[in-house]
């Protein structure tokens, strides 16, 4: 691992998914920039003290040079925005698969640089789209690659946050500070941390590719450097339209994230306050309820499930979901297998790369006098 010690929060999460299996160990990890940190979260962690690093580069040069028995199999980056793009170039080029929080890079370009890179090694790479991992919202993915609704008419995602609401970065609040920063977020704040997780919702459950949008992205709380707030107008590649919104401004919400799709026939509904649950909605029957752990559900998202229908799946779940598939993808490829199709789907650079994308096509239309700005990769 890298970054993810004691002072942060997202490493404390990956690691609590990537140990749901069993099928995962944390041997080697360079926590944190700061090399008394780093040490002590390595101990505190039970690491070898010879496998605790004070640097990503030091770790992946010692790594590399161990028996194939013994050096780490993949590295999980989880640092800022502006530390994502070396360390995975390195690890790749050392021969270890990656897994990398997003935004997968800081820029459109290192991210096309980086999908050259992966396929120059044959390695593999998870984005951590945490949402793709929630059963029901695979449920509804493939019931539209089905056709059950007909032709996909439009599309609503959003993802309110009020953590933003003051000038919190000000305080001295760590993930605030990063976030809000251009030096260590990129173009894009509120966008870019969630803008990304509704556009890649939208573009997975629905299958469709935005190709234009038209956004108005605003900074709301005085002082602040990046949008806070935020919204665009879509068009898909089938000619269904659609509506997006990403705010960090929307006081006293937290992570309700949730998309609707609307088809000929119907549509369906998914939330994340209630992330077991997903509602089609018919045009001339009642409404549907379709929930996690039943014997009726495709098989994605059956293979996603963990306990027995009643019992709430939630945040942490999802994230192992997309941990487990990689792992066995990994492994099949590691010993000459071909891996199958439910274990192949998690995010990878591809939904980077339309990340990026996103983030600097939604910049760009924001700062533009254009109605319509094409979606441009």
């Amino acid at each position: 691992m890298i970054g993810g010690g004691m002072d942060a929060f997202i490493g404390a999460v990956h690691r609590l998914a990537l140990n749901m299996d069993g099928q995962v160990e944390l041997v080697a990890g360079a926590l944190s920039v700061n090399p008394e940190m780093a040490l002590a979260s390595g101990r505190q962690l039970f690491l070898e003290e010879d496998r605790i690093y004070t640097d990503y580069k030091t770790m992946l040069e010692k790594e590399a040079a161990m028996p194939a028995d013994k050096r780490i199999d993949f590295v999980t980056i989880v640092t800022p925005n502006f530390v994502h793009f070396d360390p995975a170039m390195m690890a790749l080029d050392k021969g270890f698969n990656v897994v990398i929080e997003k935004p997968i890079t800081f820029s459109l370009e290192e991210a096309k640089r980086l999908k050259a890179k992966l396929e120059e090694t044959g390695l593999s790479l998870l984005l951590c789209h945490t949402y793709n991992g929630y059963p029901m919202v695979k449920q509804a993915r493939r019931m539209l690659q089905q056709g059950v609704l007909g032709k996909i008419r439009k599309v609503y995602v959003e993802y309110p946050q009020g953590w933003l609401s003051t000038f919190l970065e000000k305080t001295g609040q760590t993930q605030a500070a990063w976030r809000t920063d251009p030096k260590k977020s990129g173009k894009a704040g509120s966008m870019g941390d969630i803008g990304t997780h509704a556009f890649n919702l939208a573009e997975y459950v629905t299958g469709l590719k935005v190709t234009s949008l038209c956004s108005n992205v605003n900074i709301v709380v005085e002082g602040r450097m990046l949008d806070d707030d935020g919204a665009a107008f879509l068009k898909f590649d089938n000619g269904a339209t659609g509506v997006l919104m990403a705010t960090q401004i929307a006081a006293g919400e937290e992570n309700n994230v949730k998309i609707r799709v609307y088809g000929e026939k119907g549509g369906l509904e998914w939330k994340h306050e209630d992330t077991n649950t997903l509602l089609v909605k018919w045009l001339d029957k009642p409404t549907e309820i379709y929930r996690a752990g039943t014997g009726y559900l495709d098989s994605f998202a059956s293979h996603n499930c963990r306990t027995p229908a009643g019992h709430p799946e939630g945040f942490l779940e999802a994230f192992a979901n997309l941990y487990r598939n990689f792992v066995l993808t990994v492994r099949a490829k590691i010993n000459g297998e071909t891996p199958k199709p439910e274990w192949l789907d998690f995010p990878g650079v591809e939904e980077g790369i339309r990340g990026m994308a996103f983030i600097e096509n939604i910049i760009e239309s924001g700062q533009s006098d254009t109605k319509w700005t094409p979606f441009t990769v």
